[in-house]
């Protein structure tokens, strides 16, 4: 989670990314939960890699600590002073790093319904893709084993891309690879990667197998975390097991329509909301038509229709503007 978010300015400037809500609940929120379901075992421990502590403060941290205490877990918090690569950063957590462990970039969202492989030493979750060049993919032998990472290949290696979560058996023996590769400075565009320490188990003989999952969803910059949005709204509709509308949301002469996420103590008034909309706690919303967008909490919205909008908290928009005060990386289009 140490990473600034850069790609999903100004959202990300006070917010760290893996906390901005997608239909009602932060990022690494959901994605954890999501992991807890596919792995059908008990978590003990849940250790959170995070950057600057004047960025990712105390209430990120008490905000992690209470995800991992209703998981039933106990929660680690490790630092990464330095951007040098997904190695480096799992390393900071070397003292969690034992036993059975998941190891998850906190940017993504999953669906997915598997069994962990007992055979395997190591899960190496993908999804097929339709573009392989386009993405990191792992090469397959006969018995369906990985046998090599290869990023963005230019002849067909296979369709199934990683997305960021491995499993393994024993984590301890990647930290000892991944040690090795910090005590000889093996590095990568200048930074420690995870996949070096991967293939010095693979030349060991250890066993890596594949996870599809069904969808992957990315947050990486505005316009697909508005596309995740709207897919994952549409998921929890299906599955009928979160709460979508609160019951303290104020209706006056106003639609829903479903599915959307709305959340405590939101106005709505002379108002169309919806497919597609998030709307966090404490907002009013007064002759507006929104579709399609996700709006964080403490704003106010007036006479504005929007599409495939990205809001973020203790906005005020009125579309009838005629003085406007912009900062930085802000848009209007």
């Amino acid at each position: 989670m140490a990473g600034r978010g850069s790609r999903l300015r100004p959202h990300s400037l006070t917010v760290p990314k893996p906390l901005i809500p997608v239909a009602g609940q932060p990022i690494v929120h959901r994605l954890v939960k999501d992991i807890a379901k596919v792995l059908k075992q008990p978590i003990e421990e849940i250790a959170f890699v995070l950057g600057d502590p004047a960025f990712f403060g105390d209430e990120v941290v008490e905000s992690l600590q209470k995800l991992a205490t209703n998981l039933g877990a106990k929660a680690s918090i490790y630092r990464q002073d330095q951007p040098l690569g997904t190695g480096h950063a799992i390393m900071c957590a070397k003292p969690s790093l034992s036993g059975p462990a998941v190891i998850a970039y906190a940017d993504t969202l999953i669906r997915a319904e598997f069994e962990l492989d007992p055979a395997a030493d190591s899960v190496i979750w993908t999804k097929q893709v339709d573009n392989p060049e386009a993405y990191g993919v792992v090469q397959l032998n006969d018995q369906q084993e990985i046998v090599e990472l290869v990023e963005k290949p230019k002849n067909f290696v296979s369709d199934q891309a990683v997305i960021g979560i491995y499993y393994f058996k024993d984590v301890a023996i990647l930290k000892e690879k991944l040690q090795q590769i910090l005590d000889e400075n093996v590095t990568n565009g200048g930074e420690y990667q995870i996949n070096d320490g991967i293939k010095r188990m693979m030349a060991d003989g250890k066993i890596f197998k594949t996870g599809t999952v069904d969808e992957w969803m990315d947050c990486g910059n505005k316009a697909i975390t508005v596309e995740t949005n709207t897919r994952m709204l549409g998921f929890l509709k299906a599955d009928g097991d979160e709460q979508m509308i609160a019951s303290s949301v104020k209706n006056i002469n106003s639609k829903i329509i479903e599915p959307c996420f709305i959340g405590e103590h939101v106005v709505l008034n002379n108002t169309t909301i919806g497919p597609n909309v998030s709307v966090g706690n404490n907002c009013v919303i007064e002759n507006a038509t929104i579709k399609n967008s996700l709006i964080q909490t403490h704003t106010t919205i007036k006479n504005a229709h929007l599409d495939d909008a990205m809001i973020g908290n203790y906005v005020w928009y009125d579309g009838n503007f005629k003085a406007v005060s912009l900062g930085d990386y802000s848009i209007l289009e």
